[in-house]
């Protein structure tokens, strides 16, 4: 056991000493050779510690811990130990993070085969060129909902067992990664006048954008959520499952529930008559899930803060919805060549200059006729709450002629 202690505190001294030579201005790549030869693999626990004691030391600023994090990250690459790591159930928050950062890892990819295309493609076709990344980089600011459930779930829990450096640390990279994405929506949205030029000025800030995401993916894996896996209780988690939805998913809806064993959970129980007491009447969830269930319509609410809030959930949707867009911006939810329409409908409904907008289409789908209206939903004091999307396929109304007055079931 000795040996073992005193193998884990040789480790942890190299490891130090090496991270606070390479934050010293040593060579990123000689000292990895040097760290690999010396350590050969590392524990994810030790990196964990020995980051912990360097942020306590308070040696280091802010800005060079936020700078010294993404160097010693890049040099302990592939050589953290993760054999020691708890396996994780499906359905688990650690599994739902993981599961989103596949989803964001095949964006990557997909950005990868957008920019091959760079070097082929003439001046005339940069535009479309440049909606598909707009549509790409629409998809990559969803990872805001899943950085915001570590930062207000998982961190939370974490500071309480008085690990508080690398939540510090972590959450500094995300205000980071949300920066350069905001920088990239910009180089995305302004005017170029040439492929080169957008290759020249544009593309930089994208692969920045994208090289930040694919570092906060190992971060994560190799270090934070074995490390919140070992932490904390499944009690904790469980917490930590429960408040999941009311900040969304990322690109990702699970579908796999997951229940502590040996936990005694209990479904949550509504009053028969006022579970949910509205100034009409009242229903159970189950009554109110159901009903959104069968509406022959489409439901969907965006809050005031441009928010998807809700959304009905039949087995017949005209457009497909996932948990994914619960907490997205409604602008994101769109093709990037609609959004000028959503823009002008939400400034015109918070205004009150308008109330409702409606738009049909014809063939959707080769024989479909859909309609799709957007109302202002407004409170008793006429304030503006949100918008409301119904969507409608009236196809089989527009066949209806004559009268139908006698008892006749539809036909299966």
């Amino acid at each position: 056991m000795s040996e073992l202690i005193n193998n884990s505190m040789q480790r942890k001294e190299q490891l130090r000493n090496l991270l606070l030579e390479l934050h010293n201005g040593g060579n990123p790549a000689l000292l990895r050779r040097h760290l690999i030869s010396a350590l050969k693999n590392i524990p994810y626990n030790e990196v964990v510690e020995v980051e912990q004691e360097l942020i306590n030391s308070n040696a280091l600023t802010e800005e060079e811990i936020l700078n010294f994090c993404d160097l010693h990250t890049a040099v302990l690459d592939g050589s953290i130990d993760m054999q020691g790591a708890k396996e994780i159930p499906a359905g688990h928050p650690v599994d739902t993070f993981q599961q989103e950062n596949r989803a964001l890892e095949k964006e990557m990819e997909t950005f990868k085969e957008i920019k091959k295309k760079l070097a082929e493609i003439h001046d005339a076709q940069l535009p479309g060129y440049l909606m598909q990344l707009r549509t790409l980089f629409n998809n990559f600011s969803d990872i805001d909902k899943h950085y915001k459930r570590k930062e207000y779930l998982l961190f939370p829990f974490l500071e309480k067992h008085l690990i508080t450096g690398p939540p510090k640390v972590m959450w500094g990279k995300h205000d980071e990664t949300r920066e350069l994405l905001n920088k990239a929506r910009v180089v995305l949205t302004s005017p170029v006048s040439s492929v080169d030029s957008f290759r020249a000025a544009g593309l930089p800030a994208l692969d920045h954008a994208v090289e930040m995401i694919a570092g906060m993916i190992r971060k994560e894996e190799e270090i934070l959520l074995p490390m919140a896996m070992d932490t904390l209780s499944e009690e904790e988690w469980y917490r930590v499952y429960l408040e999941t939805p009311e900040f969304g998913y990322c690109l990702y809806d699970p579908e796999e529930e997951w229940h502590p064993q040996g936990m005694k959970v209990e479904k949550q129980v509504y009053a028969e008559s006022d579970g949910i007491r509205l100034s009409s009447g009242a229903f159970n969830t189950d009554e109110l899930e159901a009903l959104f269930r069968h509406l022959p319509i489409d439901i969907t609410f965006v809050d005031k803060e441009d928010k998807v809030r809700f959304f009905s959930h039949s087995p017949n949707r005209v457009f497909e919805r996932n948990r994914s867009i619960i907490g997205r911006d409604v602008r994101m939810c769109h093709p990037p060549g609609s959004v000028h329409v959503v823009e002008q409908i939400l400034k015109d409904f918070k205004s009150g200059k308008e109330n409702k907008a409606m738009f049909w289409i014809s063939g959707f789908q080769k024989e479909r006729f859909i309609v799709i209206t957007y109302y202002a939903l407004r409170g008793k004091e006429k304030e503006y709450l949100g918008v409301l999307e119904v969507t409608q396929d009236i196809t089989h109304l527009r066949k209806l002629e004559g009268s139908q007055r006698l008892l006749s079931y539809e036909q299966k």
